[in-house]
């Protein structure tokens, strides 16, 4: 066999839906873009959305409609600062962590905890200072993070908040910027991923459970705000500060427009939002059937020893994204020679993640993998198995005996 590890569930639904698209003679940010943004607040239950190109460029617009950091200006026009903080976990994506240089802010980086992806959460109570002015969780593989704790932490911390413009003050507090690439679909104690933190940043990438091919979305949810004014400004945000998007432009004799910031291009087209459109029609039954893959997956590895994410608690219930398997006692030569063998066997596997501290990037930012060592720990013997809508049953017994024959010589539980 031969068993890619993430390829896009597109239907024959999508592909209708972009000729539509393509036919119409409209193709860039139009009607299409406006219906999947009510259809994702629908969804998550956030009191507003906007469509985007990228994961990045929302959380990107998530800290500039806050106001954070040197080069944001925010929703009342009033700069940040570099003193600005935003804290983030050490094991995670780059994008996580990258959109806080962008906008001139500090990027400070927490370990994950000895027993989980997630952030360290004591350690996060201790980085929070008078500067910071933003914690961007992840969801790593679709699991929501413990979103009481870091509620709790940041209003036990508000009398340390120094807020610098008017949204910030209305917040009171650090606000929450979830990194919810991964977790579309996901719940946290009965409220859908979206409807959680204060700005929530979603990916529709072609590896994700839902694609636009590319694309994202920026969602909020921020009680007493001006709705309709963060709307407005994230769309300025998005297409170089213009005060009429292409559609309002194309109106008899409404050509003239107004440049009111020398802002950013980061929008999404309406093939983008096409897709996204029929995506969302399927995308109850594509989570059920991560959750079937989960549940064959789950009941051969567990039993054997192998450490897998923990998809479904009391809690919260994941969106099923990756399937990451820790394999105890081995180290980076072993795991490559795991990873090697089901190469050779067809089977397509990954890591996540590569710690941000074992990049170059970041360490030129003075970064150090020693200083983030349960993250090293968990990275130095994770595989993550394939797990998409695309796999038959038959393909999922073939990975896991695969995976198995591949792993029992460095497991003596099997």
């Amino acid at each position: 066999m031969n068993i890619p590890f993430s390829p896009p569930d597109i239907s024959e639904k999508e592909i209708r839906e972009v000729t539509d698209t393509l036919r119409s003679g409209w193709i860039t940010t139009g009607p299409k873009v406006k219906r999947l943004e009510s259809l994702l607040v629908g969804y998550v239950g956030s009191d507003g959305c906007v469509c985007l190109n990228s994961q990045t460029a929302a959380g990107e617009m998530s800290l500039r409609i806050l106001g954070i950091g040197r080069d944001s200006c925010g929703l009342d026009g009033i700069y940040g600062s570099e003193r600005d903080e935003v804290i983030t976990c050490a094991y995670t994506y780059s994008a996580s962590a990258s959109v806080i240089c962008h906008v001139g802010a500090k990027l400070v980086l927490v370990d994950c905890q000895k027993d989980s992806m997630e952030m360290d959460y004591d350690a996060l109570e201790c980085a929070v200072n008078e500067h910071t002015k933003a914690v961007i969780p992840v969801d790593i593989g679709g699991v929501p993070c413990d979103y009481d704790r870091i509620f709790e932490i940041l209003e036990k911390k508000r009398k340390l908040f120094r807020p610098s413009n008017q949204l910030q003050k209305a917040i009171g507090r650090a606000a929450v910027v979830e990194d919810a690439a991964h977790a579309l679909g996901a719940s946290y104690k009965g409220k859908m991923t979206g409807s959680v933190a204060d700005f929530t940043n979603f990916s529709f990438h072609a590896v994700k459970n839902f694609t636009t091919a590319e694309g994202g979305a920026l969602a909020w949810k921020l009680n007493g705000a001006d709705d309709e004014e963060i709307y407005r400004r994230l769309q300025l945000f998005s297409l170089h500060g213009q005060s009429k998007d292409a559609l309002a432009k194309t109106k008899p004799g409404t050509w003239e427009y107004d440049i009111v910031g020398p802002w950013y291009k980061c929008n999404m087209t309406d093939i983008m939002g096409a897709i996204g459109i029929a995506q969302f029609e399927r995308y109850p039954d594509m989570l059920k059937r991560r959750k079937e893959i989960i549940g064959m997956y789950d009941a051969v590895l567990k039993p054997l020893g192998v450490e897998v994410l923990p998809h479904f608690a009391e809690e919260y219930i994941s969106s099923g994204h990756l399937y990451m398997t820790r394999i105890p006692g081995i180290g980076l030569k072993e795991r490559q020679e795991i990873i090697d063998e089901l190469a050779g066997q067809g089977v397509s596997v990954n890591v996540h993640y590569k710690p941000l501290p074992m990049h170059t990037a970041y360490k030129r930012l003075g970064f150090q993998i020693e200083n983030y060592p349960n993250s090293y720990n968990r990275f130095e013997n994770e595989i993550t198995l394939p797990l998409h809508t695309k796999l038959s049953e038959k393909e999922v017994t073939y990975i896991l005996e695969k995976y198995i024959t591949a792993v029992k010589r460095y497991m003596k539980s099997i």
